[in-house]
């Protein structure tokens, strides 16, 4: 979980109790020496907003055409023989380009980050880990920079399986015309048409 989301779940807790004490325990505290009272209740609320605000900063739903110029810049596109429309395509459908989605699966492992990559096979989160393919913790792949879940991608797709790896791919984009993943996004139609028909 997300450091910040772990201390609102601190702060809510302890929220509980304290909004359940009795109205005078509130009181304690003065602000100022005017004698403004401020109650525990006030700063706790505070507490709360900021800590969610920082929460919503560190996540990233990225645009379309912006995953997509991000994706090329990082050399996504023909890596392995796959097309950049293959990328965006694929991570519309496995996490709609959003770098904080988790996703936990029947068998108990659980996909992180834009790419949703397995704690199975690829990640350690120090609950189901047993191979971390790509040499990482889990918590790194829920960030605003992608770039070690960018890098964990390609080193997914080098295994035999390919871009197939990924279910949201082989549903949903495997074979497909992936032209509108790209339109207006400033791409030639070289680009835009290219296709992995097979893993």
């Amino acid at each position: 979980m997300n450091p910040p989301l772990l201390a609102i779940c601190f702060y809510v807790t302890h929220a509980q109790v304290l909004l359940s004490e009795p109205r005078q325990l509130q009181l304690r505290k003065f602000s100022n020496s005017s004698g403004q009272i401020q109650t525990s209740r006030d700063t706790m609320i505070k507490s709360l907003l900021f800590l969610l605000l920082v929460a919503v900063a560190n996540a990233k739903r990225f645009q379309r055409c912006e995953w997509a110029h991000k994706l090329k810049d990082s050399g996504m596109d023909g890596y392995r023989n796959i097309s950049l429309a293959d990328w965006v395509c694929l991570t519309k459908w496995e996490s709609g380009y959003d770098t904080m989605k988790t996703h936990h699966n029947n068998d108990g492992s659980t996909d992180f980050g834009i790419f949703q990559i397995n704690n199975r096979w690829w990640c350690n989160d120090k609950i189901m880990s047993f191979r971390n393919g790509c040499q990482i913790n889990c918590k790194d792949l829920l960030s605003d920079d992608v770039t070690v879940a960018i890098n964990c991608a390609k080193r997914v797709v080098k295994d035999p399986q390919g871009i197939a790896a990924w279910y949201g791919w082989r549903s949903h984009c495997q074979g497909r015309d992936l032209t509108p993943y790209l339109d207006g996004c400033g791409f030639e139609s070289t680009h835009r048409n290219r296709r992995v028909s097979s893993a």
